[in-house]
């Protein structure tokens, strides 16, 4: 039977609202999605699902439903437009779920980002995950002499195969004793409590782009932890940078390759280029980043940031 015009008119609106409803779909990441990405030794990050595209921030900075509206240099302008600017509620219409295996140690600080959904594996109903993360013996880190949670430089191979060797002992022993106390039937809430940190967890982890963007702008830091960093690093360059490359790309230019100026070091760089080294000195003095003239200038963290920022631009430090 023939459709009448007013048929065919109604189905051509259907098929219209359904291909402005579909979900938007990004073929790299589904290349991907399910298979474990191999993070330190044996833990691993995979995609589980994910909602949202680059398309989707555009979608909703424009409060505009379907597509080819605007050109793809339009739509990548937009993105960069709203990082740039701090605009992140469309960067929230884009969520990912991952499924992660990480030390408990890394895990730690992992959950204390408080934007996301989780789910962890749960060692009060199963028996602990049978992997304890090892670190070889050249990775072995010495603590920082100015930093007082970080690290600074490695211990030479012998000393690294020494503690290697103990890490392994003490690792197989707390296993075998956890084992031990779980097959005599003791509960196994309590069995769990001498694990090392080094143990491995599992967990789903559902965040959206803006706080997911956020983390790794913290823990791709060089002063994050290397065990974590290294779980940023993966998720940021195998699977954010296929999932939203406008998104990604704006994020390494407007954040992490980025660097903002406080009203200080503004001030000190506006002295500069005005009066010279001698004012520029004389600002620091000011803003008490540096002693009176012909005393000790001793340590100051604030002062080495401002530092930093100006090696980074090229300008000569005008107290050195």
């Amino acid at each position: 039977m023939l459709k009448t015009k007013k048929q065919e008119t109604k189905a051509n609106r259907v098929e219209q609202q359904a291909e402005k409803l579909s979900r938007p779909l990004v073929q790299e990441l589904d290349d991907i999605l399910g298979k474990p990405i191999k993070v330190l030794d044996d833990g691993f990050i995979r995609v589980v699902d994910y909602m949202g595209s680059d398309e989707s921030i555009v979608q909703a900075a424009r409060v505009s439903y379907g597509k080819g509206t605007k050109k793809v240099s339009e739509d990548r302008g937009l993105i960069r437009y709203l990082l740039r600017h701090q605009h992140t509620t469309p960067f929230e219409m884009c969520e990912i779920k991952f499924h992660v295996r990480v030390p408990m140690d890394c895990w730690r600080q992992w959950i204390r980002h408080r934007t996301a959904n989780v789910n962890e594996y749960s060692t009060r109903y199963s028996l602990a995950i049978d992997a304890s993360q090892r670190t070889p013996h050249t990775e072995w880190r010495m603590q920082s002499k100015d930093n007082k949670q970080g690290s600074e430089g490695f211990f030479d191979g012998d000393k690294g195969k020494q503690f290697s060797a103990q890490e392994l002992e003490l690792q197989n022993f707390s296993r075998q004793v956890y084992e031990q106390r779980v097959t005599e039937g003791m509960a196994r809430e309590q069995a769990r409590k001498d694990l090392p940190l080094s143990t491995y967890t599992e967990a789903y982890w559902k965040v959206d782009l803006h706080n997911l963007l956020h983390f790794l702008w913290l823990r791709m830091d060089p002063h994050a932890q290397y065990e974590i960093r290294m779980y940023a690093k993966t998720i940021g360059e195998q699977i954010v940078a296929k999932w939203v490359p406008f998104a990604w790309q704006a994020f390494l230019d407007y954040k992490v390759n980025a660097s903002a100026l406080s009203h200080i070091e503004i001030e000190i760089i506006k002295s500069l280029n005005a009066g010279g080294k001698d004012a520029a000195i004389e600002k620091a003095r000011e803003f008490g980043l540096l002693p009176a003239a012909g005393q000790e200038i001793k340590g100051n963290r604030e002062r080495s940031d401002i530092e930093a920022k100006l090696n980074l631009l090229g300008i000569s430090i005008p107290w050195k």
